[in-house]
C-alpha cells in the first residue's frame, strides 16, 4: 500500500490530507499520513484577530487527530528536522515536554510520497534587533503571546494612581494584509475594553504607526483600494508611514534609516515571508526566499516529492510566482488531489493553474476593502463595506466546506452566530 505523507496542517496540507483520506485512505488503496508540529489547526489569515482577542482561538481550532479519524487519514505530532531522500525518510525532532525532558525522541518516518506543506515564516531581511524585540505573527502561540502582553497593558493602565491618560505606542512593520488587519483590530480591542470597564487606556490614547518601506500600503492590491485603505485607516487613528525603511528594533521602538525614532511599548514584525531556512539544506532546488523550486504540477526534481502552499514557488501563467496566499493553497490542495488520482490511473500529470479571485482585507468591523475577478492590477472589480464583509466570511466558510462539507459548515457557522450573543465580545483573558 502506497504510503503519501503529507507535511504540515497549514491551510493547503490539511484540505490535502481531507481529500485524500477520502479519495483513498477511506478506500484502503493508500496510507495518508499528516504530520505537524502542533496538535490543532487554525486558518492562518485569522491570527491577527487572536492577537488582538477578537477571535478566541480556543473555540476555532481543529484537533488533527479527532478530524484525521473522521476522514480517513492518520496524524502525527511533530516537527521535521531533516530529510533523508536516499532512505525516503522524514526526520523528525524529539518532542520535549516543559522542563525539556524527552517526551518521544528523535524518529523517522517512511514515505513513498512526500507532500511538503510546510507554509511560511516572516522575513525579518536581517534586522538588527528585530528577534530580540518584535513579536511575529506566524503561529496561534505568538498571536496569543501578543495579546497576553496587549491585555497587560490595558491593566496596568487601569491601575495607575493617576487619572491622566497615558498613551501606549505600537509599531507595525509591514503594510500588507495582516499589518494593515491588526491595525484596525487593535481600535476595535480598545473601545471594547473600554465598554468592560478597562478605562485607563481610551482609543484616543492608542498610538499605533503602521510603517511600509513602499510607496503604499497593500501594495498587492490596487491603487485604489491601498487608498481607501488608508484613509479608513487614518480615520481611526493610524499612523501611516510609508517609504520609511527600518534599520534596527530596539527596546524603545524602530529606528529608520534616516535615524528617526518611533517610539513603540510593543513592536509587531509583519514584513516579508519566507519559508523556514531548514528547507534550503533538504538537498532540493530553493530560490532565495528559501522556497522549493516546483514544476507546473507541483513537483519537485525528485519525483516523489510534491509542494504546494507558501514554502514552493510555481509559475502563474506570466512566469511571476503564484503569491502566497490562503487561496493559492487551496487551489493547489484540490490540484494535488488531481495529481494523484491521474497518476493512480497512469495518466498524465495535469498542470496547475492559478486564478485569482481576487483579495479582500478586514478592517475589523469598520469596513472591508478589496478587489474581485482576477487580475489585481487592472480590470478588478472594488468592493467595500457590508458587501466586502459577506465575502471577506465567505473565504473561511470555503476553507471550513473543503474540511467538514456543507452540513457541518453549516452548523458551525450557526455556533458562531450563537456564541455572538452568548459570549463576550473580546478574549479577557
Amino acid at each position: 500500500m502506497e504510503r503519501i505523507l503529507i507535511l504540515g496542517g497549514g491551510a493547503g496540507g490539511l484540505e490535502l490530507a481531507t481529500h485524500l483520506g477520502h479519495q483513498f485512505g477511506r478506500r484502503g488503496t493508500a496510507r495518508i499520513e499528516l504530520i505537524d508540529a502542533n496538535p490543532t489547526h487554525l486558518w492562518k489569515p485569522l491570527l491577527h484577530e487572536v492577537a488582538s482577542g477578537a477571535l478566541d482561538s480556543g473555540i476555532d481550532e481543529l484537533n488533527y487527530r479527532a478530524h484525521g479519524k473522521v476522514h480517513g487519514f492518520n496524524f502525527r505530532l511533530g516537527r521535521m528536522c531533516g530529510l533523508d531522500r536516499d532512505a525516503k525518510q522524514v526526520i523528525l525532532s524529539p518532542i520535549l515536554d516543559e522542563q525539556g525532558d524527552v517526551v518521544v525522541p528523535e524518529r523517522r518516518v517512511a514515505y513513498d510520497t512526500l507532500v511538503l506543506a510546510i507554509g511560511s515564516v516572516t522575513n525579518d531581511f536581517g534586522t538588527k534587533g528585530a528577534k530580540d524585540h518584535c513579536i511575529f505573527l506566524d503561529s496561534r502561540i505568538q498571536a496569543e503571546r501578543f495579546h497576553h502582553t496587549l491585555l497587560n497593558e490595558f491593566l496596568r493602565a487601569n491601575n495607575r494612581e493617576t487619572d491622566e491618560p497615558q498613551d501606549l505606542h505600537i509599531a507595525i512593520v509591514g503594510a500588507g494584509a495582516t499589518g494593515v488587519e491588526l491595525s484596525a483590530e487593535l481600535y476595535n480591542t480598545a473601545e471594547v475594553l473600554v465598554s468592560y470597564g478597562l478605562k485607563g487606556l481610551t482609543p484616543a490614547n492608542l498610538k499605533v504607526t503602521l510603517i511600509e518601506a513602499g510607496e503604499r500600503i497593500l501594495p498587492a492590491l490596487p491603487e485604489r483600494i491601498s487608498a481607501a485603505a488608508t484613509r479608513e485607516l487614518e480615520k481611526l487613528g493610524v499612523s501611516v508611514r510609508t517609504k520609511t525603511l527600518i534599520t534596527e528594533a530596539t527596546k524603545e521602538g524602530f529606528r529608520t534609516k534616516d535615524e528617526q525614532l518611533i517610539p513603540a511599548k510593543l513592536m509587531v514584525w509583519a514584513a516579508g515571508v519566507k519559508a523556514p531556512d531548514f528547507m534550503a539544506n533538504l538537498g532540493l532546488a530553493t530560490n532565495r526566499a528559501n522556497q522549493l523550486v516546483v514544476n507546473a504540477s507541483l513537483q519537485t526534481e525528485d519525483p516523489s516529492i510534491f509542494a504546494l502552499g507558501d514554502c514552493c514557488s510555481v509559475p502563474d501563467k506570466d512566469g511571476k510566482p503564484v503569491p502566497p496566499r490562503a487561496q493559492a493553497a487551496h487551489q493547489q490542495a484540490s490540484h494535488l488531489l488531481k495529481v494523484f488520482k491521474a497518476r493512480s490511473q497512469g495518466k498524465p500529470l495535469p498542470v496547475f493553474t492559478y486564478k485569482d479571485k481576487g483579495s479582500l482585507v478586514s478592517l475589523s468591523r469598520y469596513s472591508t476593502v478589496g478587489s474581485l475577478m482576477g487580475n489585481l492590477t487592472q480590470g478588478s472589480m472594488m468592493i467595500e463595506g457590508r458587501l466586502a464583509r459577506i465575502v471577506y466570511i465567505s473565504l473561511y466558510r470555503l476553507h471550513q466546506i473543503a474540511l467538514h462539507g456543507y452540513r457541518h459548515t453549516l452548523l458551525l457557522s450557526l455556533v458562531g452566530h450563537i456564541n455572538k450573543v452568548i459570549r463576550p465580545r473580546l478574549k479577557l483573558h
